[in-house]
C-alpha cells in the first residue's frame, strides 16, 4: 500500500483583523499569516472498503469527520465525483489543539496534498483550495502556506513577500478559547483599534524586520476576558525576553514573538518552558510547500 507523508505546518497570524458579519453568519476578515517550521506530520493510504481511519499520538483526538482530515477526504472525492475508496491518516501531532495555529486545518490540507499524490489526480493549489473551503476557513491556506494576504472567510489569498530571517517563540497557556464566543464579543463591542496591515505589508517588501514587528496587532486581544488575560502577561513577558514584537495568533490561546537574534529566542523559550507544557522556538517558513 503506497503512503505519502506531508509535513503540516502551524500557521502564525502577524495581523488579524475583523472587517464585518455577514448575511451568511461567517465574517469577513483581513490577516496576514504565514508558515513556521514546527508542525504536525500527516501519513495517508488509499483503502478499498469505504471506510477512512484516522489515528493519531493524542488519544482523545476524534477519528472521524469531526475531525478535518476525515472531513478532507469526503470532500476530495465528492468534488472529483468519484467513490470514496476510504483511506488510512496516521496524524504525529505537535502543535497544541486550540491553539488558534490551525494545527487541524493544516492536517487537512495535508490530506488533500497527499490524496492528490496518491490518486494522481493532477490538481492545482487553486483547486485544492476550493477544495479546502469546504472543510474549514483556514484549509485553503494551509495548502500551500508560506506568506499571504487573506480576506473574506479567508478563501481570497494575495501572496505576498518572505519574511526576513528570524526565530519565532510560541507559548500557549494550559487553557483554549472559544472561537464562538470570541467572535460574539467582537460583534457586542466597538473595536478600539486596526492592524496597520497596509503598512505591515509595506514592511514585508521594505524586508524590515522591525516594522513587521512593529505592526502585529490581534483585534481578538480586544476581547480576552477574566484568566484568558494571561495572554497579554505572556505578550509582555516575551517582549520583556527581547522580542521585536508579540502578538496572539488567530483566536488563541497562543502568543509568539518575534526574534532577530537566535541567542535571545532559545534564552527567552527557556524562561517559558519550565512553566508551559506547549511552548517551542521556530523559524518563520516563507516558501510555500505547494507551487501555484
Amino acid at each position: 500500500m503506497d503512503t505519502v507523508t506531508e509535513r503540516s505546518h502551524a500557521k502564525l497570524n502577524l495581523s488579524l483583523d475583523v472587517l464585518s458579519k455577514r448575511e451568511d453568519g461567517y465574517h469577513d476578515l483581513k490577516t496576514v499569516m504565514c508558515s513556521v517550521e514546527f508542525g504536525d506530520d500527516v501519513s495517508v493510504s488509499l483503502r478499498t472498503d469505504g471506510r477512512t481511519v484516522c489515528r493519531s499520538n493524542l488519544s482523545w483526538l476524534p477519528g472521524d469527520s469531526r475531525n478535518l482530515a476525515v472531513k478532507a477526504v469526503e470532500a476530495f472525492f465528492e468534488t472529483l465525483g468519484e467513490k470514496n475508496p476510504g483511506a488510512e491518516i496516521d496524524l504525529n501531532k505537535r502543535v497544541p489543539v486550540g491553539a488558534g495555529m490551525a494545527g487541524g486545518s493544516s492536517n487537512a490540507a495535508a490530506v488533500l496534498r497527499a490524496l492528490n499524490a496518491l490518486t494522481g489526480a493532477g490538481l492545482s493549489a487553486e483547486a485544492l483550495r476550493g477544495i479546502g473551503l469546504k472543510v474549514g476557513s483556514d484549509v485553503p491556506y494551509c495548502v500551500a502556506g508560506g506568506n499571504a494576504l487573506a480576506e473574506g472567510r479567508g478563501e481570497i489569498l494575495s501572496a505576498l513577500p518572505a519574511v526576513p530571517e528570524c526565530s519565532a517563540v510560541i507559548c500557549k497557556p494550559a487553557f483554549s478559547i472559544s472561537t464562538a464566543d470570541l467572535f460574539r464579543r467582537i460583534d457586542s463591542h466597538q473595536l478600539r483599534t486596526h492592524p496597520d496591515t497596509t503598512g505591515l505589508i509595506a514592511a514585508m517588501k521594505a524586508q524590515d524586520l522591525q516594522g513587521i514587528a512593529r505592526r502585529m496587532y490581534n483585534v481578538f486581544e480586544d476581547a480576552l476576558t477574566g484568566s484568558s488575560r494571561e495572554i497579554l502577561s505572556i505578550r509582555g513577558e516575551l517582549l520583556d525576553s527581547g522580542a521585536l514584537g508579540a502578538v496572539m495568533t488567530g483566536t488563541g490561546s497562543a502568543v509568539f514573538g518575534l526574534f532577530d537574534d537566535p541567542k535571545k529566542a532559545e534564552r527567552a523559550f527557556s524562561r517559558f518552558r519550565g512553566r508551559y507544557k506547549d511552548c517551542c522556538v521556530t523559524r518563520i517558513v516563507s516558501e510555500p510547500v505547494m507551487a501555484e
